[in-house]
């Protein structure tokens, strides 16, 4: 063999050797999980929401947030975020110790059984913790209001809506969510739950006015100072539902149904009037008097309870007096905070301490209208459904069943099952 033929069979042989190894490094790229690319989650905070779009609507699982269990801080709340751990140098060269994690990861998600539609969620992950110098009695009080609060809703979602966590959330059911950024606050919008003064308090948090005795009635409800959740792109919903601190004020169904008909109806209005009052009286009132089937004026509270247990209702159902759970969809959508019109005062201040809200502002006491006359109360809507009959009274009950249940409020008469 000639040196010159030694030589060229020792290059082949190296060149093939190259070839095989070239071939067998993109065989290990094209097997690689997609799993081992993806970013790091923030230490304690776990987002598992899918941004898939099915049909226009936006598809959230049931748990969107959740924390580390040595962390006391919820979601929304958790003002301030670590920042990432730095891997070693040398870890991060080896590499073998952060493959072999990813790889256990892979293992357990597909050994992992399909999630519950409502998990059990301790108290250290649904609720802050207020600092140490302000956790007095009131505080601790207030927090653990909370946790029975929320422990009470979820039980009942768990129980009567199980399918809920398995929907996809529409702009429908974020509709009633006003947005505050500076803050990060979202809100859910019960009317005659003191929704007026909430909208009030955004506006100042937001920067929009100095203090909430300068905004006006027609400012709060028929401007557009405040943004709703459903006007956000995808994303924007996506984000805010999974960071921002997410609230809302309930109030008795009895009492909010009879506020409400007091407002809209014992009063001069220029939309209920001519849209409610005068088909309600035309279907429930027997021979209604010209004068009245023309200005819709003058509904009684049992033609209006009629109105609302007629399951062909000559009119659609309103905000006012539509279930809480239909307007904020607590089943699909985890509030952080569930405050009581009737603990309003303690309940949203606390709220504001939460968030951090400057020192000087607290939730407005003034009524926002028809301030001469007395807010509905628990002797007032007894004095009205004592116009009903026992049957009227369960059936209407039975309509606002579940806000008595998931929000904990007694039976408002003793004769209901």
């Amino acid at each position: 063999m000639t040196p010159r033929l030694g030589t060229m069979r020792l290059a082949c042989m190296f060149s093939s050797i190259l070839l095989f190894g070239a071939a067998g490094l993109l065989l290990f790229i094209s097997l690689q999980d997609p799993v081992e690319l993806t970013p790091q989650q923030v230490p304690g905070m776990k987002f598992s929401i899918s941004t898939q779009q099915h049909d226009g609507h936006l598809r959230i699982p049931t748990e969107r947030v959740t924390r580390d269990s040595t962390s006391g801080s919820p979601r929304g709340l958790q003002l301030q975020v670590p920042d990432q751990p730095r891997p070693h140098p040398k870890a991060k060269a080896a590499g073998s110790p952060l493959r072999l994690r990813q790889r256990r990861r892979r293992l357990l998600i597909k050994k992992m059984p399909a999630a519950g539609p409502i998990r059990g969620i301790n108290s250290s992950e649904t609720f802050v913790q207020p600092r140490p110098h302000a956790m007095d009695s009131r505080w601790a009080s207030l927090h653990q209001s909370q946790q029975e609060r929320k422990r009470v809703m979820r039980e009942a979602c768990a129980k009567y809506r199980a399918s809920s966590s398995r929907r996809a959330v529409t702009p429908r059911h974020v509709s009633r969510i006003f947005v505050e950024d500076r803050h990060r606050v979202l809100y859910c919008e019960v009317p005659k739950a003191g929704c007026s003064n909430w909208k009030r308090v955004l506006m100042v948090l937001a920067g929009l006015a100095s203090s909430t005795a300068d905004i006006q009635h027609n400012t709060v409800h028929y401007g557009s100072a405040l943004k709703r959740l459903d006007t956000f792109d995808r994303q924007g919903i996506v984000h805010r539902l999974s960071t921002y601190t997410k609230m809302l004020f309930v109030r008795e169904p009895f009492e909010r149904l009879v506020s409400a008909f007091r407002d809209k109806f014992e009063h001069p209005n220029s939309y209920y009037h001519p849209v409610f009052g005068k088909a309600i009286l035309a279907r429930y009132r027997a021979n209604a008097s010209g004068e009245a089937l023309r200005t819709g004026s003058g509904v009684q509270f049992p033609e209006f309870i009629q109105y609302l247990l007629d399951v062909h209702r000559p009119v659609g159902m309103d905000i006012h007096w539509d279930h809480v759970s239909r307007l904020c969809s607590p089943c699909l959508i985890d509030y952080d905070f569930v405050g009581k019109f009737e603990s309003m005062e303690d309940d949203a201040n606390f709220f504001l301490h939460l968030i951090h809200a400057p020192g000087n502002l607290t939730f407005p006491r003034f009524k926002d209208r028809h301030s001469q006359e007395a807010r509905t109360t628990s002797r007032i809507t007894h004095q009205y459904f004592a116009q009903l009959s026992g049957l009227q009274r369960q059936r209407t009950y039975d309509f606002y069943y579940m806000d008595y249940l998931m929000f904990n409020y007694s039976k408002p008469f003793s004769d209901l099952y």
